[in-house]
């Protein structure tokens, strides 16, 4: 028993500690070199792409509810300056920084996760948000960030236990079930928030990054075969669920029941054909398309630019994605190629999910698209990450 209480203060010791932080030329990356210009790019022209299309397929419904058509397009644009200080600032930090805050921005989210089940605000029948004045927070955003960072740091530390091969219960247990709890803790939290996207995202995520560790495939298959049987439990038994997966699978026979939104985006999307019908000039947004400037906001961008705009952009975040694993597996250290292709494979997420369930693929479920729904506080932790993802791109200039 005094050998696990010892082990167990090691463990947290261990995941809390790290001198290197101490060392401000490795905090502050002054004179390190410069970071990924592609990748800066790809994101100022996805950041641009999206405030032009937010004040498109808004103008219309901000001039029917607010009587202002720049209602949100101007606080888009304020949000754009805040989110890009705050991706300059991140960047200019270094990935042990990182690398030193996983382990209290964990415990901060899970602390923000029981705060929404207490004094969380209610929207569209779920309580996922924190009203601070002006200022609404969704913790399940930040976790989302949290566990990636978490799961880098664990293995970046715990890398020997949890790829020993000669000894498969220890693998089994550092590899998998520990890390496997990481992901967990924030899943539950999410459950209670009934978020089912949030817990499929995070769950992906975690796996995502569990699986570039190198751990055991194996193990690794059937905890992402639990996982599966888990969500598909879960949606197939939960009242809410089980009613979007019934207007899913006829959403013409539900149409003031959550087939509406789903009939329209696909009528928008079908309607702008190849070349689209030109910026600014979607029919269906004004008010037919339910949030036209958040969660369906690819069915304007398809009505307005066709599938060639849409090809567009697909484009733009394969070429994001691409930048972002390269990055990724450009680095010796554990936690900067975890941590890169952790944060790529979340936004990667984000964007096949929102485009499924536009495309009625999946079930209809609020999925934001990155870059491109308007949003505030998603807007600062997408672009964090990007600082973070910009930050350990220094260290993959060094080795080419």
């Amino acid at each position: 028993m005094e050998s696990g209480v010892k082990d167990n203060r090691g463990f947290f010791r261990r995941m809390l500690r790290d001198p290197d932080v101490r060392r401000a030329d490795l905090v502050f990356a002054s004179g390190a070199p410069h970071v990924d210009y592609l990748l800066l790019a790809v994101i100022a022209i996805l950041v641009l792409l999206g405030s032009l299309m937010v004040f498109s397929a808004s103008f219309a419904y901000a001039e029917y509810r607010y009587g202002d058509s720049y209602y949100f397009i101007g606080r888009q644009i304020i949000w754009v300056i805040v989110s890009g200080a705050v991706m300059f600032c991140a960047a200019r930090l270094t990935p042990v920084l990182y690398r030193h805050l996983a382990v209290p921005l964990y415990g901060i989210v899970i602390a923000l996760l029981l705060a929404v089940l207490v004094i969380g605000s209610i929207g569209n029948g779920a309580q996922r948000w924190i009203s601070l004045g002006p200022i609404t927070i969704q913790p399940s955003e930040i976790a989302k960030t949290s566990l990636v960072l978490i799961l880098a740091r664990y293995y970046s530390v715990f890398e020997e236990r949890a790829l020993e091969i000669r000894s498969k219960p220890r693998m089994l247990l550092w590899g998998t079930l520990i890390p496997f709890g990481f992901i967990g803790c924030f899943c539950v939290l999410v459950m209670l928030q009934k978020h089912l996207s949030g817990i499929i995202i995070l769950g992906a995520i975690g796996l995502s990054v569990m699986f570039v560790s190198g751990i055991s495939l194996r193990y690794l298959g059937y905890f992402t075969g639990a996982c599966a049987t888990g969500v598909t439990c879960l949606a197939l038994f939960t009242d809410y669920t089980k009613k979007r997966i019934t207007t899913w699978l006829n959403p013409e026979l539900y149409p003031l029941e959550g087939g509406w939104q789903t009939l329209q985006g696909l009528m928008a999307i079908g309607s702008g054909g190849f070349f689209g019908l030109g910026f600014g000039n979607s029919r269906l947004k004004y008010s037919y398309v339910s949030e036209p400037a958040n969660d369906m906001i690819f069915t304007i961008i398809c009505e307005e630019t066709g599938f060639l705009g849409a090809l567009l952009i697909m484009a733009l975040f394969a070429v994001f994605i691409w930048r972002g694993i390269r990055i990724g597996m450009a680095q010796e250290d554990t936690f900067s190629r975890l941590a890169a292709i952790g944060i790529t494979v979340k936004v990667a997420i984000q964007v096949l999910l929102n485009i499924c369930v536009v495309t009625n693929t999946i079930p209809n479920t609020g999925i934001s698209l990155p870059f491109f729904s308007y949003g505030g506080s998603s807007m600062i932790m997408l672009l964090f990450e990007m600082g973070i993802l910009l930050s350990i791109s220094r260290t993959s200039v060094l080795k080419k």
